[in-house]
């Protein structure tokens, strides 16, 4: 059986996943955009980024009914290491080792706050 901590756990890192997935369709959509609200409608990047964002949203949401602000939430500090990821093998943009030494360094606090 899986415990409370376990789900939470699950939850909260498909969506750190799934909101680092929404940021990353709204830099692909940031292209397109203008002040023309036609631009922000019609723009399908920005809404599947709107979608993995809602749904990142609703899986949070679920964990924090199950678990502490304190401890749920710093876990969703995981998207930073997820959109570094993303940006360099999909973006292609260069992350320096001082880039992910930080990006490690957020990921050793989550395990500080979230671990007892």
């Amino acid at each position: 059986m899986i415990t409370a901590l376990a789900k939470i756990i699950i939850l909260v890192g498909i969506s750190s996943v799934l909101g680092a997935l929404g940021v990353l369709f709204f830099k692909f959509a940031s292209n397109k955009i203008s002040f023309r609200i036609k631009d922000w409608i019609f723009n399908w990047k920005l809404i599947l980024g709107l979608m993995f964002y809602a749904a990142a949203t609703i899986l949070l949401v679920s964990a924090l009914k199950m678990g502490q602000l304190s401890v749920v939430y710093p876990m969703y500090a995981l998207s930073y290491f997820w959109v570094a990821l993303f940006s360099q093998t999909l973006l292609k943009e260069k992350i320096t080792a001082l880039n992910w030494i930080g990006t490690f360094l957020i990921i050793a606090g989550i395990a500080l706050t979230t671990f007892k």
